[in-house]
């Protein structure tokens, strides 16, 4: 078990966006910061959405400003169509995650888009770079992440056809890492599995990753169950806040310092510090004025 897992912290993004309390982007971007010293390498830093609809996470732009370039860390931007992905390269994030999703009714109400749509909206974003390739600045990379893999809560249940299908047109397009994003907190460990498996098969060279919401209390066993199908990049939030404007119900992704804990206990390596992440969970709980939801917030980790 000493192979490492990389953990890609989501909180500024996707744990702030459902979130009452709408932070300053100062705070956000010490949200960052406090981050990265916790250890994290990978983080999904700001959302270009309109603030109209996710007002949390207005001022990407400031946030980007207030975080200077620092080697062996990269910061993400969410974008879900052109326009913000446009508005992403005007930043300095070190990588752009398109949001797509398995479902037509996810897609038409998170962004107004099919899934046909939606892949040609992908299509058109590597077009775009690939008539860049060779201009001044470094273009960041690309990934994806596919939405509501198992389940959508206006289409229902999500097949392990429809998620390859999709999982493979991704990756034709050229993205080399593609998430799987249970939205809703649906899934089971078994369930897990076999779309992992699914989705491997369909796009055996891409990198997958995953990202669980908390739900329906199965979060850290669908980690599991991913990481014993062979995946070793996981999203995960601090303090277990967040969830989705567009996914009635949706709770927090999987907590951050919950994930370490299991995943260190059992001799795999994260590169974060727990203790640290435990006072940064405890920390944004008092930002957004109510106590982070994820169980080492309030245990601690084992043994004190």
């Amino acid at each position: 078990m000493s192979r490492a897992i990389t953990i890609v912290e989501v909180g500024p993004r996707d744990g702030l966006q459902n979130e009452k309390a709408i932070l300053e982007p100062a705070v956000r971007a010490d949200l960052v910061r406090r981050l990265e010293a916790a250890g994290a390498r990978r983080i999904e830093a700001v959302s270009f959405v309109h603030p109209k609809y996710v007002p949390q996470m207005a001022g990407a732009e400031e946030v980007m400003a207030a975080l200077p370039h620092e080697a062996e860390r990269s910061r993400i931007g969410l974008v879900l169509n052109g326009k913000g992905y446009d508005r992403a390269l005007g930043t300095a994030v070190d990588e752009v995650n398109v949001a797509m999703s398995a479902t037509d009714g996810f897609g038409l109400k998170n962004q107004g888009l099919s899934v046909e749509q939606q892949v040609q909206m992908l299509a058109d974003i590597i077009a775009g770079r690939a008539n860049a390739a060779g201009q001044p600045g470094a273009t960041p990379s690309l990934s994806a992440t596919l939405s509501c893999v198992w389940g959508c809560p206006f289409d229902g249940e999500v097949s392990a056809g429809q998620v390859a299908d999709l999982v493979g047109r991704i990756a034709e397009l050229g993205v080399a890492e593609i998430a799987l994003a249970d939205t809703i907190g649906a899934g089971d460990p078994w369930a897990v599995t076999r779309k992992v498996e699914a989705a491997r098969q369909a796009a055996p060279d891409a990198v997958l990753r995953l990202h669980f919401h908390d739900t329906r209390n199965t979060g850290l066993a669908n980690a599991y169950a991913g990481i014993e199908a062979g995946v070793s990049v996981l999203d995960a939030s601090v303090g277990g806040i967040g969830g989705c404007p567009f996914a009635p119900g949706a709770t927090g992704n999987i907590a951050t310092e919950d994930l370490v804990y299991m995943l260190e206990r059992a001799g795999y390596s994260t590169g974060y510090d727990l203790d640290a992440l435990i006072q940064t969970a405890r920390w944004i709980g008092e930002k957004i004025g109510r106590p982070a939801p994820s169980a080492l917030s309030r245990a601690g980790g084992w043994p004190k």
